[in-house]
């Protein structure tokens, strides 16, 4: 019976392992075939607006799997995108499409952390990176730090999007937090990418730099709150003299 059980266990573990190298394997194949030629296309608004406009609603659909790709696959950054939804679709409309697809990449993501672990995050985030966040794990305030942390500008959304998987965050509370937190980036992104479509500069570069300071601001908040904890750790493992 013993025998049994542990074969079990190893069966799942190189199930596990397979997924993960098919994982692993297809997401370089994804970037290299589809997020380079779209970071490229994300460089030019304007181009991107003409292949959109040109596939109709199948334009908008593609956007909403775009979205959900720069999650997935975290190293395609997330601003151009966003702001090339704005440029091509208007603020409102640029906005829904942008959060639709982010809200169903974080569900993807966050399902691949519970099946296959912290191997998966680790594809993409050094350990060190996610130790930094442990702090999240088990802090009496960490819902309200994982939306704190969210909704600055500035900080590593996918990072904390793969490391809430790790943590027993429900489902619920954590696709609430994550697309209320994501709000105010994407927001500024998409209503400044459509005031460069309408070409109102002045009111485009007016928004941008307001982001990019806030996003300053935010990520030194970032910084000074994982040091601070681990500061916090370092104390705590130190034996009693």
């Amino acid at each position: 019976m013993q025998e049994k059980k542990s074969l079990t266990v190893k069966q799942k573990k190189i199930a596990a392992g397979c997924a993960l190298a098919v994982f692993i394997l297809l997401s370089a194949a994804v970037f290299w075939f589809v997020g380079r030629p779209m970071i490229r296309f994300v460089r030019q608004p304007e181009l991107f607006q003409q292949w959109v406009d040109g596939l109709g609603f199948w334009g908008k659909a593609a956007y909403v799997g775009m979205c959900i790709l720069q999650v997935v696959v975290a190293i395609i950054p997330g601003e151009p995108l966003e702001i090339c939804g704005g440029y091509a679709f208007g603020g409102v409309w640029g906005s829904v499409l942008c959060m639709l697809g982010l809200f169903l990449g974080s569900i993807v993501v966050f399902w691949l952390i519970r099946r296959l672990g912290q191997p998966v995050a680790e594809i993409f985030f050094s350990q060190e990176k996610l130790e930094k966040l442990h702090f999240l794990k088990h802090s009496p305030k960490r819902n309200f730090l994982f939306w704190l942390v969210f909704t600055i500008p500035g900080t590593p959304k996918d990072l904390l999007c793969y490391f809430a998987g790790l943590t027993d965050v429900s489902w619920g509370t954590w696709l609430l937090l994550c697309s209320v937190g994501r709000l105010p980036s994407v927001l500024t992104s998409t209503v400044g990418g459509s005031a460069l479509g309408g070409r109102s500069y002045l009111f485009a570069a007016l928004v941008f730099g307001g982001t990019l300071v806030f996003s300053l601001a935010g990520l030194l908040i970032y910084r000074n709150l994982c040091q601070k904890h681990e500061r916090k750790g370092n104390a705590g493992d130190k034996p009693a003299e």
